[in-house]
């Protein structure tokens, strides 16, 4: 399959993706259409990295990005990766200009924790 050109681009979550892959590939079973070498792959790194449901990745999302110092890519880097400890949350904010500070690291994994 040639890509010629992107029509739209948008931010997804990891859950996010999956429900749509999983949508495509109910639609290709029912045409009994092959899947794609991509395609499979696609699906099995979708179903063992997304941790969580896609209601609850986009409301992550929505309180993450209401906090002082968050980009909407990192936001979404959060919310795919759900990191549990300070560490994490540290390195996904190392390419940053700025250091977080010990209760804004308790805050987001307290976030994160109550998406989960």
């Amino acid at each position: 399959m040639k890509v010629k050109g992107i029509i739209s681009e948008e931010k997804v979550t990891l859950p996010g993706l999956r429900e749509t892959l999983q949508g495509v590939e109910s639609e290709r079973i029912a045409a009994e259409k092959e899947m794609s070498y991509e395609f499979r792959r696609s699906m099995e790194h979708a179903n063992q990295l997304a941790k969580t449901t896609p209601e609850k990745a986009r409301a992550l999302v929505a309180e993450l990005i209401k906090m002082e110092k968050m980009k909407p890519e990192i936001a979404y880097r959060i919310a795919n990766i759900m990191p549990k400890t300070r560490d994490e949350v540290r390195a996904i904010f190392a390419k940053e200009r700025f250091t977080l500070f010990s209760e804004e690291l308790d805050s987001i994994i307290e976030l994160v924790m109550t998406h989960f």
